[in-house]
């Protein structure tokens, strides 16, 4: 057994040496030589220096200052863009409907009558672009970003063109020495007052036939210009002007909306914000001022004089509903029962009481020119002389 053992163990080795041994390695031939290296290529054209002019902009500083801005103003975070998809509130409430009529150059105007004579406001978006709509944000205002990448392209604007007024139907406009300002007043604008043909009401009856009965358009809770009165009220353009004597302010032609509520930021104000709640920096900066703030005794005079001009036409107004509002000073909106947006309204219109006493022709511009102010926002700051002159002659015409 013992030499069985033996062999087997013998056999495995011999095995083993004869599978991994090769025999002796013949000589080498001759290394071969390397092919020839080819022409070298053509260089190619430089491509252009994105990152010098991007960063100008896109770096922590900028970029997250003005998207903290824009978070906390009202075009992010209010109710601007949830009417955006009716071709008639589009225009404003939506960014694919402002740009939208910014392109297309959209005349404010109403055509008609046609066959059933009725009128159409042309001021309106495409159904086309009612689609995605989408909320109000950088690309609205700047549309023409990043086209070619210049360093002169930081901040195009939309639109500076002259603004044709809706309210008026084209037929007043509003127009700041200081263009800028048109970007903004395109959506902060009066709407129009429309009779039930759909063509604008003839606001000049309100001044020169006082005291008929004004029956030019239906009236309900919402009747008036709607919120867009700041680019009328600081362009002093669009109200019902009853009398003489109107005067500017040096706003007018001095300065845009831009001056003041994108003034470089203190707190929450200023910047992409849009807010000038407490900054004075762009009153202060533009030659205009040198001492503005908020107890600068001409800045207070002002908005004294004018809160209390609106509180007395507030008052003259509703006297003529016998102890019950006409409209609510607090709104301007029409003291008018409305099952959905007004069911604490007092007067009911239709054959439900108390039915509404009905207001003059005088009396219903009156109640624009209240909406205009009150909504133009600043307690009239914005243009103190114009205001003023429209305040006073407003309350003596009723």
């Amino acid at each position: 057994m013992k030499n069985l053992l033996k062999i087997l163990s013998l056999l495995t080795i011999a095995g083993f040496i004869l599978t991994s041994c090769e025999g002796p390695m013949g000589p080498q031939g001759p290394a071969g030589t390397n092919g020839t290296n080819g022409t070298n290529g053509t260089n190619g054209k430089d491509g252009k220096d994105a990152n010098e002019t991007c960063k100008l902009c896109h770096n922590k500083t900028i970029v997250e200052a003005v998207a903290i801005e824009f978070e906390h103003s009202l075009h992010a975070t209010g109710t601007a863009y949830e009417e955006g998809t009716r071709n008639s509130c589009a225009p404003c409430h939506s960014h694919q409907g402002f740009l939208n009529v910014v392109t297309k150059a959209t005349p404010a105007t109403f055509t008609g009558p046609d066959a059933a004579g009725k009128y159409v406001n042309n001021y309106i978006t495409e159904a086309s672009a009612l689609n995605l709509p989408g909320g109000i944000g950088c690309f609205t205002c700047h549309s023409a970003l990043h086209t070619n990448y210049a360093g002169t392209e930081f901040t195009p604007l939309a639109t500076t063109a002259a603004v044709k007024m809706t309210m008026w139907g084209a037929a007043k406009e509003i127009n700041f020495t200081k263009t800028d300002g048109n970007l903004c007043a395109k959506c902060h604008q009066p709407r129009p007052v429309t009779a039930t043909t759909g063509n604008v009401i003839d606001y000049s009856k309100l001044i020169s036939d006082p005291t008929t009965a004004y029956a030019l358009s239906s009236i309900g809770y919402r009747t008036g210009v709607h919120y867009g009165a700041q680019g009328a009220m600081a362009a002093g353009v669009g109200a019902i002007e009853f009398g003489t004597d109107y005067t500017q302010s040096a706003h007018v032609t001095g300065a845009a909306c831009t001056t003041c509520h994108m003034a470089s930021p203190t707190g929450m104000a200023g910047g992409h914000s849009f807010t000038a709640a407490g900054n004075f920096k762009g009153c202060n900066a533009t030659g205009c001022h040198t001492t503005m703030s908020a107890t600068n005794a001409t800045f207070t005079a002002a908005k004294a004089d004018v809160t209390a001009l609106l509180a007395s036409l507030a008052t003259k107004i509703n006297a003529a509903g016998g102890g019950n509002n006409i409209i609510d000073p607090a709104t301007g909106y029409f003291n008018i029962y409305d099952s959905g947006s007004n069911p604490a309204g007092y007067w009911k219109t239709g054959t439900a009481t108390p039915t509404f006493p009905g207001v003059t022709n005088a009396q219903f511009g009156a109640i624009l020119n209240y909406q205009l102010v009150l909504r133009g926002g600043g307690a009239g700051v914005h243009n103190y002389p114009y205001i003023k002159k429209l305040l006073e002659n407003t309350i003596a015409a009723i």
